[in-house]
């Protein structure tokens, strides 16, 4: 697996980014199993065609000038799926966000904690916004969001918005795509 190259994700896709965690930390706290490394691109389309695996990056570069590690999958796309971030977040003792989209149903979310408290949750299904919480940040309102949500707010958001708030806040997987691999991924089963 020496000297390949990154595979980009993001469409049809939910993952969580994680600050300054190993792979294998974000894994137990997660309570998945190890698989093992795993190519990119096999990595990937594992992450896409199956709904109970999910695959973790090596450390990456990336907002604020910090590592950050992925684990992706349509696992967390699963309605009988939920990760309490603000859990997650405490036990790492970091900033953990999750981004979802799928541009079929026009869902699009994102949330973000840090050291065990909700700093922002966004969701979109349609044409509702299902979750709000906290005031949206500058690349939030870049993408569109009213600074504060009215009775009947006029929104509108795309996998487009989720990509460019990843991006503000941690790293944006669509943009991974040919760079060197710092690292194989690892695979994991739920």
């Amino acid at each position: 697996m020496d000297g390949e190259a990154m595979v980009g994700f993001g469409g049809k896709q939910a993952w969580l980014a994680a600050r300054d965690t190993p792979a294998e930390a974000l894994l137990d706290a997660l309570g998945l199993r190890d698989l093992g490394e795993v190519p990119w691109r096999e990595g990937v389309d594992l992450a896409y065609l199956t709904d109970d695996r999910v695959v973790v990056t090596p450390p990456l570069a990336g907002a604020a000038d910090a590592p950050w590690t992925l684990a992706a999958g349509r696992y967390f796309l699963r309605p009988d799926v939920a990760v309490d971030l603000v859990d997650l977040s405490a036990r790492l003792h970091t900033d953990v966000q999750l981004f979802a989209t799928h541009r079929v149903t026009e869902l699009h979310r994102w949330q973000r904690a840090v050291d065990g408290r909700l700093i922002r949750a966004f969701g979109y299904v349609g044409q509702l916004v299902t979750a709000w919480h906290g005031e949206p940040d500058p690349a939030e309102l870049a993408a569109g969001l009213p600074l504060k949500l009215d009775e009947e707010p006029d929104v509108l958001v795309s996998e487009h918005d989720v990509m460019r708030v990843a991006h503000a806040w941690s790293v944006d997987p669509t943009g991974l795509g040919a760079r060197p691999a710092p690292g194989p991924l690892r695979a994991a089963a739920a």
